[in-house]
């Protein structure tokens, strides 16, 4: 039987792309029929030039097409579809959901992008009865994907990406980067992105606005206050001299540079060694006695570097360290909750570390093995799997893990100027955490979050370990960090964002603003940029020691 009839009626449903330059009258009507047909349908707009196979499903709410893309046979599309133009959606390919591409966007045959996803929060509900939701995925400009290919909810494709065949893509691809595997990760650039332009108009806005970012944090009564309107903290004048010395390169000029070193050194409670927190009203508490008061505690470390930037130091040993036996120290390590709460005790070790590393500053070396102690445990009880200390947990997978490492590493091996145990585990460790869109979606980003990231990375980065990997990373969180800058006011501590509408820990403030610089001159010297900042932090978030 010859079915040569049939063949010619629908080689264009499988090469529409020779659609414009082949189509026989009979064919182009067929088309505009098509076409029209949809054209009526509510939110669904053809633009010229177009090719929509009759093989494909069409079964949209919206669809919009840019002029000279199509959709070929046995496509299936349904949910929001916006293309720029010159898009394809190639045979038995499956776009769902809310799907935005941008110009040129090539879609491989059996490829599939699911703008979608089921909830299975609820195990004693079947799943398909469980509501869905759509964070949508956009894909940028001139992006090449290849057949075979999954793109999951809540993915951004960037400018000019290429996702080879098979590749499974679950979190965010930067810019001119080729991914693939599963999951997808960086294989080599295409285009390799710069920020050159970017990150030096960048600290030009921040040096130009530093000065009024400070005024607008100090009190009639001389003291800076996070956020206008927040009460005095100890912490927000340390930021306010971070701040001052990052950008302005001097001491915050609100306040006589000698008023704020005895300040800071006034406040140092000479028995304990500590810094006590302030009062509502501007006047200071007397800190707890013992290892730590956590109201306390932080003041060791910001207080500290605050009096360096001033050329300064504490007037008197952190006693409570001074003091502590190699037994105190060791009861303390183990006593803390590693498992559960990996953050805390993180800070815990940093502040411990920090008041040895300014105590041996003083001539105070502590009693006889306290140092080593400390570290010996460090060393003996990192996990030689990831690194680092605690372990993943159902609630928020790594993130008490890595922010932890973040905090214990810091004060100990960073400050001290000591190696990290198993260095190449540690990078594993973060770039998959770093998978994780709780923490690493633009509008999910906070600085503590970005900051226990970046600082890792940077402190292995010697290694040359998964190189491309953690360029492609730094990139990325780069440019969003960058993004987060309110102009004329600074950075709040959480990213800005319309689903963060209403949270106070988005408003610019002297905390966010002094974390987000030292992110961000993390993060480009990571990516061989730091120079066109024209700053280095040398405060509490400074690289290393």
């Amino acid at each position: 039987m010859d079915d040569s009839g049939a063949h010619d009626r629908h080689r264009f449903d499988y090469a529409p792309w020779s659609f414009a330059a082949e189509a026989a009258e009979e064919d182009r009507e067929r088309q505009r029929v098509r076409q029209e047909a949809l054209g009526r349908r509510p939110g669904h707009r053809i633009g010229a030039e177009c090719f929509v196979s009759e093989l494909a499903s069409i079964a949209n709410d919206e669809l919009e097409l840019g002029e000279r893309s199509y959709i070929a046979a046995y496509a299936y599309v349904s949910g929001t579809l916006h293309t720029g133009r010159d898009c394809s959606v190639n045979p038995y390919a499956v776009v769902r959901g809310t799907v935005r591409l941008g110009a040129a966007v090539r879609v491989g045959a059996h490829t599939s992008l699911l703008g979608f996803n089921h909830g299975f929060a609820d195990p004693g509900v079947e799943v398909f009865r469980q509501p869905m939701g759509s964070l949508g995925i956009t894909i940028g400009d001139d992006v090449w994907i290849g057949s075979h290919v999954v793109v999951l909810d809540g993915v951004t494709v960037g400018d000019r990406a290429v996702l080879a065949a098979g590749a499974v893509v679950t979190k965010d691809v930067p810019a001119g980067a080729v991914v693939g595997g599963n999951p997808a990760k960086v294989l080599k650039w295409r285009v390799r992105p710069t920020f050159d332009s970017d990150v030096a108009r960048f600290a030009d806005a921040a040096r130009s606005r530093a000065t009024a970012i400070l005024d607008r944090c100090f009190g009639d009564d001389g003291l800076f206050r996070d956020t206008p309107g927040a009460p005095p903290t100890v912490r927000a004048q340390c930021d306010a001299i971070e701040i001052a010395d990052l950008l302005l390169e001097t001491a915050p000029p609100q306040l006589d540079f000698h008023d704020q070193v005895e300040r800071l050194q006034g406040w140092q409670d000479p028995e304990t060694g500590m810094v006590g927190p302030l009062n509502p009203d501007g006047s200071q508490r007397s800190p707890e006695p013992g290892l730590f008061d956590p109201d306390a505690d932080y003041h060791v470390l910001c207080v500290g570097y605050a009096l360096d930037l001033l050329g300064a130091r504490f007037p008197h040993p952190i006693r409570v360290v001074a003091d502590a036996e190699p037994e105190e120290i060791l009861f303390g390590l183990r006593s803390r909750p590693w498992w559960t709460d990996t953050w805390a005790s993180g800070h815990w070790v940093d502040v411990l570390a920090t008041a040895m590393y300014r105590n041996q500053e003083l001539g105070e070396p502590g009693r006889p093995g306290a140092v080593e102690t400390l570290f010996g445990w460090l060393l003996a009880n990192a996990d030689p799997n990831t690194g680092m200390w605690g372990s993943h947990r159902p609630d928020d997978g790594l993130l008490q893990v890595v922010n932890g490492f973040y905090r214990a590493s810091r004060g100990s091996f960073a400050q001290f100027g000591l190696p990290v145990p198993y260095p190449e585990r540690v990078i594993d460790t973060v770039l998959r955490h770093a998978r994780d869109g709780r923490v690493t979606r633009p509008e999910r980003q906070n600085a503590c979050n970005i900051l226990d990231i970046a600082h890792p990375l940077w402190l292995t980065r010697h290694t040359g370990y998964r190189h491309e990997e953690v360029d492609a990373l730094a990139r990325t969180l780069l440019r969003d960090a960058l993004g987060h800058w309110t102009e004329g006011l600074g950075f709040g501590f959480r990213a800005p964002h319309r689903d963060a509408a209403g949270d106070q820990a988005t408003v610019p403030g002297l905390q966010g603003t002094e974390m987000w610089l030292a992110i961000v001159w993390l993060l480009a010297d990571l990516t061989g940029q730091a120079d066109r900042l024209g700053y280095r932090p040398r405060g509490v978030h400074r690289p290393a020691g």
